[in-house]
């Protein structure tokens, strides 16, 4: 139990279902669809639809969408909704031109939009409430207005001069010449109406019609290859998820083109470890958490592509022998030297998990990549467009080189954690960019390492090893920094929180619920 003389957050318990959200009012649009009758399924689509207004920076339907569901009985589904790349966007075209690097703004960035095709997807299959009443709430903030949350802000006011940067994303979103301030009134009626389409048409309402005609126009006028067949043809992939076990748990996630994969070498790394609490000191623990995580950024940039463009050795990156030799390279007081990372950093997504009253689990991830994404912002429509194709690369052969009809390398990744019998014990997953991965293993080695609740989790101070440098938290004590200093590890301050965190764990044996959500952001638990 927290010591309640400390500022920190509860645990957030249920019997009749939970919801977890990065903000308030997601997780109570989704708190009343479980009230009203509805399904896991169909309290994340109402989630999403509010979060997509809430928090534009983060996500919106001009972004990419994954989940798992995991039915009570242990019935695994699963989806990858990312965009595909446009089909003229062939390698001979960046040749031509001598284009080895995209920028941020680059509309040549921005794949087709997956979101609305995943969620149609994910209602289709396991909602039973109509898609008007689950995207009311969305509708009508984006209609009326939506208050300004702290975290969201912050986010908007760090993001103020890329988004100053496109006169439409300017007037959308700097409306009064800044970045709107904590209880100030954000509105977007023409997302309303795009919304509102969605709701009545479903997956047609986004990918034909006006809203992908707008959506195209806009794109081709600032430079880009897509057409309306690109948006009409659109469909992402029913997927077998990825697993290892850790701690006798088995731990899903999607397969590549995610890097989920990656959080899964991650925990194969750690389980040759004891990571109990009386065995590791907190400087130990962060060295690990550290020295698996270079090794394996490093096989998912070589690895981690659209698997129908590559054959991608995923047995082998999973298998114990491989663990064996990973495990190998680390040495328990220094760091090993930095590894190449991934050139585009990426902080902005929105991460979700619901259990509904007969124990269906959905983990759910929305993102738009960078802060308001692209920054094509389509004045019709009310979307602004994500730019996932930054994580494409120009390198020849490699399996995540830019090419058409292609997904790119994604970092998006929902996770599930089953019990031994195969039933569900845990929809969860870390918000964070390239910290997913790091964080998905980290967030379960504090669970089952160290016996903590998914709010205690949550709470835990952070780090992550990338780009050379070991990020830390300032609530990592000054005795830890020295220790991982004197081991070799460059410390960086982070700039900002890293990352952030939901969990809703089924305790059978007590029969409730048990949900955390991250206090780096805006959001909360809720349960019935």
């Amino acid at each position: 139990m927290r010591d309640f003389q400390r500022p920190g957050r509860s645990a957030a318990f249920g019997e009749r279902g939970m919801v977890a959200t990065s903000h308030p009012l997601a997780s109570m649009a989704a708190h009343a669809v479980l009230v009203e009758g509805g399904t896991a399924a169909d309290a994340a689509i109402a989630a999403a639809g509010v979060l997509c207004v809430a928090e534009p920076q983060m996500t919106g339907v001009g972004g990419d969408c994954f989940w798992i569901h995991a039915s009570e009985r242990g019935e695994i589904t699963a989806y990858n909704g990312s965009g595909r790349s446009p089909e003229a966007a062939s390698e001979a075209y960046f040749v031509e031109r001598d284009i080895r690097r995209l920028d941020a703004w680059d509309a040549h960035a921005v794949t087709t939009p997956g979101t609305v095709d995943a969620w149609s997807v994910l209602h289709d299959r396991h909602g039973r409430t109509p898609l008007q009443r689950l995207l009311r709430p969305a509708i009508e903030l984006a209609g009326e207005g939506c208050l300004v949350h702290p975290r969201v802000a912050l986010d908007w006011a760090y993001f103020q001069e890329q988004v100053a940067r496109r006169p439409e994303s300017r007037t959308a979103f700097l409306p009064s010449g800044q970045a709107p301030k904590a209880g100030e009134r954000f509105a977007n009626p023409a997302l309303a109406v795009t919304l509102a389409e969605i709701a009545a048409n479903g997956r047609d309402g986004f990918y034909r019609g006006r809203v992908a005609d707008s959506l195209v126009a806009t794109l081709r006028r600032n430079g880009g290859l897509h057409t309306a067949s690109d948006f009409e043809a659109q469909r992402g992939e029913d997927v077998s998820p990825v697993r290892t076990v850790y701690r006798d748990r088995t731990v899903l996630e999607c397969p590549p083109n995610g890097q989920g994969l990656t959080a899964l070498i991650i925990l194969n790394i750690l389980n040759r470890f004891n990571m109990a609490p009386d065995a590791l000191s907190d400087a130990d623990r962060l060295h690990l958490f550290a020295e698996a995580t270079k090794l394996a950024y490093a096989e998912r940039n070589a690895w981690c592509a659209d698997p129908r463009f590559g054959n991608l050795p995923v047995d082998r990156l999973l298998s114990a022998s491989y663990a064996d030799q990973l495990v190998s390279q680390i040495a328990d007081h220094e760091a090993r030297p930095a590894l190449t990372p991934h050139r585009h950093a990426h902080r902005d997504t929105v991460y979700l998990c619901v259990v509904d009253r007969d124990l269906n689990c959905v983990s759910f991830i929305n993102s738009l990549f960078h802060g308001f994404g692209s920054g094509i912002f389509d004045p019709e429509t009310g979307v602004l467009l994500h730019n996932r194709g930054l994580s494409f690369c120009f390198e020849p052969g490699h399996p995540n080189r830019y090419e058409g009809r292609k997904r790119p390398m994604h970092t998006i990744i929902p996770g599930m954690v089953l019990n031994p019998d195969g039933r569900p014990l845990m929809p969860f997953g870390v918000m964070g960019g390239q910290y997913q991965a790091s964080g998905h293993a980290q967030l379960l080695s504090h669970m089952f390492d160290r016996g903590l609740d998914p709010q205690e989790a949550c709470d835990q101070p952070r780090s992550f090893a990338f780009d050379g440098f070991l990020q830390v938290e300032n609530t990592i004590s000054a005795e830890t920094l020295t220790d991982l200093t004197a081991r070799g590890h460059k410390l960086q301050a982070a700039p900002e929180p890293i990352g952030g965190a939901q969990a809703i764990q089924i305790d059978r044996a007590r029969g409730i619920l048990i949900g955390g959500s991250d206090p780096r952001k805006d959001g909360l638990a809720i349960g019935l």
